[in-house]
């Protein structure tokens, strides 16, 4: 049976866990900040933690279970890491250098339900969730690799937009969050957090309750129901009749501005059409809507889309903000190794079999 990672315990957690074992409440801040701080790779390197609680750690939690298979790294400085879990899966993480800082794009599952046509990601489908531990490494071993290299950076930002649908791992994903945010851990700062979610609209009413400060991004990628239906499986679920209710309740409750996240594919929703329809459905949230228009990366997969041309991204973005619609085309990362979200994992167990 493997062990439970510590990563995945909040300090509250581990605080009881010690309490519960006989041990004194401070053992917790201390082996948390052994972890965070000073990021030892052994519980034997904690060494003003006496012998019989170390032996204790070590016979109840891991401190790396993520193994790693394969580490890409692009010329513009973007890091693609291919991890292998306990029970032989693989999961993506991708450190991307910003203008303003350090940012890690984490998955939360072992594939995807939510079945977009156009991505890499769900070409097969769910195994399973990962434990808010495994989420967590993933930036811990991102942290480890700069720490190697040795120019004294850290992780500044997170996105949470790898393999998997966040909302559909909740529970998971909030203790990551707050592990992550933490002042006395890695303490990246909520505002520099940000979690995607392809519409699952109950748990953006629930997300909206916590006040965790966590800018929100929605991968919107057509402007109404027949066209998102055809690309995307979760508007049959929750179409926009239920999803824009949920995102006015999110503003409304946080009033804080929602990123919405647009695929731009070769004749599929990259119209001007679609434009003005995009520019009608947020207009009554333009003040704290913003759109990323995102040049789409092709996969092998899926050979039905191809990348809009640029004089139709340049047209979109122009009638976005003829209409008065905060947008911007993101700037890409990684396009010289496998720049699609799950890409390289696909590869990989094409490989295997």
């Amino acid at each position: 049976m493997n062990k439970q990672s510590i990563y995945g315990l909040t300090i509250e957690q581990l605080t009881e866990w010690f309490l519960e074992n006989g041990q004194k409440k401070f053992r917790a801040q201390q082996v948390w900040e052994w972890l965070y701080k000073k990021r030892v790779k052994s519980f034997s390197e904690m060494s003003n933690i006496n012998k019989q609680c170390i032996q204790l750690l070590e016979e109840q939690f891991e401190m790396h279970t993520l193994q790693l298979e394969i580490k890409q790294e692009s010329k513009d400085g973007t890091v693609k890491f291919l991890f292998k879990l306990p029970d032989g899966n693989l999961i993506e993480t991708v450190l991307m250098r910003q203008k303003y800082g350090l940012s890690v794009c984490v998955t939360t599952q072992v594939g995807c339900n939510i079945g977009c046509s156009f991505c890499a990601s769900g070409i097969l489908r769910k195994n399973r969730d990962l434990t808010s531990g495994e989420i967590v490494e993933q930036i811990m071993n991102v942290q480890l690799h700069l720490d190697e290299v040795g120019k004294d950076e850290r992780v500044s930002h997170v996105v949470v937009m790898g393999i998997g649908e966040p909302f559909d791992n909740f529970t998971n994903l909030v203790t990551f969050l707050k592990n992550i945010n933490s002042p006395k851990g890695l303490a990246i700062g909520a505002r520099h957090i940000t979690v995607s979610t392809s519409g699952l609209a109950p748990k953006i009413y629930e997300f909206a309750d916590l006040d965790l400060q966590v800018n929100l991004a929605i991968s919107l990628h057509a402007p109404n129901n027949e066209l998102r239906t055809q690309i995307m499986k979760i508007n049959r679920a929750y179409p926009l009749e239920k999803l824009m209710p949920a995102i006015d309740y999110y503003l409304e409750k946080t009033n804080r501005r929602i990123t919405f996240e647009y695929i731009l594919l070769n004749d599929v929703n990259d119209h001007k059409e679609e434009a003005l329809q995009l520019a009608k459905l947020l207009q009554n949230k333009r003040h704290l809507a913003y759109v990323n228009l995102i040049p789409y990366n092709p996969v092998s997969e899926h050979i039905q889309y191809k990348r809009s041309e640029k004089e139709s991204i340049l047209e979109f973005y122009d009638t976005l903000k003829k209409n008065g619609i905060n947008c911007v085309v993101r700037q890409e990362h990684g396009t010289d190794i496998d720049a699609a979200c799950g890409q390289l994992r696909s590869k990989q167990l094409k490989k295997a079999k």
